[in-house]
């Protein structure tokens, strides 16, 4: 009951699912891309991907300084309901618009994405310590 009740959890969040979503159509994203799609920070991103690791849902390896996610183990469990959810997927406006700006992000460089987003970090970071 526990795994069932991790699993639904997991993907009970918005950013989670659509984490999900663009890992059924992509084998394998940066944690940067998500980070570009989502348009939250780094760190929040880092959590809902640990929540999902966490049930399973996703798996990582690391290359230097990159982290690269794709679904996990704990899949085959959740088969049934990730068939749901892609079949709902197809006709989701706002997932449709996701995987439409997952191509843009894959057109970029990673290390562009990250550049870009630590040049933004730091100067939300420095307007933060001026107020």
């Amino acid at each position: 009951m526990q795994k069932l009740t991790q699993t639904l959890k997991a993907l009970s969040d918005q950013n989670r699912l659509r984490i999900i979503v663009t890992l059924m159509k992509y084998e394998e994203l940066c944690a940067c891309q998500f980070t570009q799609l989502l348009g939250i920070a780094g760190a929040t991103v880092s959590r809902h991907l640990s929540v999902l690791h966490n049930a399973e849902l996703v798996q990582f390896r690391k290359e230097g300084r990159w982290i690269f996610y794709k679904l996990g183990a704990g899949i085959a469990y959740a088969q049934p309901v990730l068939d749901w959810i892609n079949d709902k997927a197809e006709t989701c406006p706002e997932l449709q618009a996701d995987l439409a700006e997952l191509k843009k992000i894959l057109a970029c460089d990673p290390e562009d994405i990250c550049r870009k987003q630590r040049s933004g970090s730091a100067a939300k970071n420095r307007n933060h310590n001026e107020d």
